[in-house]
């Protein structure tokens, strides 16, 4: 479509200087004022006139009546004059020659661009805290992220995938106390991430102990742990073991996820990595005057940027994330040499990435502006915020595995059986979860509604896999195609393709937005154009040979676009469901 509104301008701009060629406005300026009819039954496009009154002196019902005499192109297929709005056709000749040729040829290169090339952008995304399960909350940041990564690449960017693990803390004093106190190496190892959280949880109830019932506090335990950690800070060899151990057994539970998910990272350098990193950037601040002490804290003052204060350091001198993230940064420039870091989380963490996003700009970093924060609204469970300590919390690992054994049980009633059930049902389970999240505004809060989500009927996941495999499934049936025969000859065809040449402008507005609701949204509107093309315009058994091979292309086509738009969005390729 792009191709298609950068002609109408031109045309536009031809006719316009046919009137008067002063009038000022570029082609691009045409472009970007076209707009998209609130009723196909108007048209394709539509220009509104009234920017042109002032310099052609008429009103712009006159002015559009005039350029309907005035503006040709062979993309053109009808034009007329409404209420001041030239409205366009696109020609279903265009459409045959140029539009589905194009996507034939480029095949999964159909949609993309340039715009990045030479570029690298890093991407901070789903960042798990080690020795803790993904729950439904990680979904956002994992699957946003990689469709961000996914839509920057598709677009020419060199893309660097971080894993920001939440590997350093406090909480592995505790972890190794516990461990030592009630488990074992054999008993970590059968039961895995399991056996951490239970260490975890059981130690800190031990700790803060519960006096309503005359169990006392036990802040020996706090003391203990907090002595394991500063052994730990300093390099003993015993904690560092055990240490690293908990972070392998963490990342081979989230691999089986990010596996389901087809996600793979670049680097998986957690806030361990930056420990050593972080007293060069506090000596910077202190040097250029920007650290202040208040009560005891080392703080970076923002009133003049109506931000509260960014604390650096706490009183007892340790560090805080504000502190971790700048020296992520700055050795992440040096290092990776981004034009663009990208960093993806809830949209609760807004103003922490606004207040240290600011102390780079202070401490003179000329790149300040390629830092990006993609904020995402909140999960919940029946309208209830998730949160591990009151056990209101669903396990991705169980979501996946409860969408997974729906599709099998769907499948049996059905009849359908393939050697590759195990496969398919994973594909088409765990896509109705990602495709559910990723229908929404990522700033939307979301309640999530297990139903719903599984729901394999309306605009779902499965739906549009379902409406792939259908296309796999015609084109397998025919023997394929023949890549150049295409005729279109009723408005289901003209539909279907006007619908498949917006996808390159849907990826470039998902890119320029961060928003990756734009592509399934795209992906609904291609099933519905095609399902409606399906079911009324007959492939197999079309009226001759030449509509036939017409009505294979366009569903060949369809498939090629389809299968783009999925893997922008972490959504898995199903020739059979």
């Amino acid at each position: 479509m792009q191709t298609i509104k950068k002609r109408v301008a031109e045309a536009i701009v031809a006719g316009v200087n046919a009137l008067n060629s002063e009038h000022g406005l570029t082609a691009a300026e045409i472009a970007a004022l076209l707009e998209y009819p609130p009723d196909p039954a108007m048209g394709d496009l539509a220009f509104p006139c009234f920017r042109l009154s002032k310099v052609l002196r008429r009103s712009p019902v006159q002015i559009a009546q005039m350029l309907t005499e005035l503006v040709k192109d062979d993309v053109i297929g009808g034009i007329t004059a409404v209420n001041g709005y030239l409205n366009f056709t696109v020609s279903n000749g265009y459409l045959a020659s140029d539009v589905v040729p194009d996507i034939l040829a480029k095949g999964d290169r159909y949609g993309s661009s340039e715009i990045g090339k030479g570029k690298k952008v890093v991407l901070d995304y789903s960042s798990p805290n080690v020795a803790k399960p993904f729950h439904i909350g990680h979904l956002g940041t994992t699957v946003i992220g990689h469709s961000i990564r996914k839509l920057h690449e598709f677009c020419g960017y060199d893309c660097f995938g971080i894993n920001y693990l939440g590997d350093w803390g406090t909480q592995f004093g505790k972890l190794i106390l516990a461990y030592r106190m009630w488990s074992s190496r054999a008993e970590v190892e059968a039961e895995g991430i399991d056996k951490l959280v239970e260490l975890y949880v059981r130690i800190n109830n031990e700790i803060k102990g519960d006096p309503e019932n005359g169990i006392p506090e036990k802040k020996e335990l706090a003391d203990a742990a907090r002595a394991e950690f500063h052994k730990l800070e300093t390099g003993d060899a015993e904690n560092l073991e055990l240490w690293k151990w908990f972070v392998e057994i963490s990342l081979r539970e989230y691999e089986k996820t990010y596996k389901q998910l087809g996600i793979t990272f670049d680097s998986y350098l957690g806030e361990s990595f930056y420990t050593d990193k972080m007293p060069v950037q506090i000596e910077k601040l202190r040097e250029m005057g920007l650290l202040k002490i208040d009560d005891g804290a080392s703080i970076v003052d923002l009133s003049d940027y109506n931000m509260p204060p960014c604390l650096i350091l706490k009183r007892d001198g340790s560090t805080l994330y504000p502190t971790r993230d700048i020296a992520a940064a700055v050795y992440r420039k040096e290092n990776y040499h981004f034009d663009k870091a990208v960093y993806v989380t809830s949209a609760q963490q807004c103003l922490h990435f606004a207040q240290w996003f600011k102390v780079v700009e202070l401490m003179g970093y000329p790149w300040y502006n390629e830092l990006v924060h993609v904020p995402y609204g909140t999960v919940s469970l029946g309208g209830e915020k998730l949160a591990t300590r009151t056990g209101n919390v669903v396990l991705l690992r169980d979501l996946f595995a409860l969408a997974i054994e729906k599709v099998k049980k769907i499948r049996r009633e059905k009849g359908q059986n393939s050697e590759n059930d195990d496969e398919i049902a994973e594909a088409v389970g765990v896509g109705a979860i990602v495709f559910y999240y990723l229908s929404n505004n990522r700033m939307k809060d979301i309640s999530f509604v297990m139903d719903d989500a599984l729901n394999f009927d309306g605009n779902t996941g499965p739906y549009v896999q379902y409406t792939y495999a259908r296309a796999c499934s015609v084109l397998s049936k025919a023997g394929g195609n023949d890549g150049k025969t295409v005729r279109i000859t009723c408005e289901e065809e003209a539909t279907l393709v006007k619908t498949l040449c917006r996808f390159g402008e849907r990826v470039a507005a998902a890119l320029q937005d961060y928003e990756p609701s734009n592509v399934t949204r795209f992906i609904l509107e291609v099933a519905a154009a095609f399902n409606r093309f399906y079911h009324n315009c007959p492939i197999h058994t079309a009226e001759d040979d030449v509509t036939r091979a017409s009505r294979l292309n366009l569903t060949a086509a369809t498939k090629t676009v389809l299968g783009n738009a999925f893997e922008l969005i972490c959504l898995k390729k199903t020739e059979r469901v």
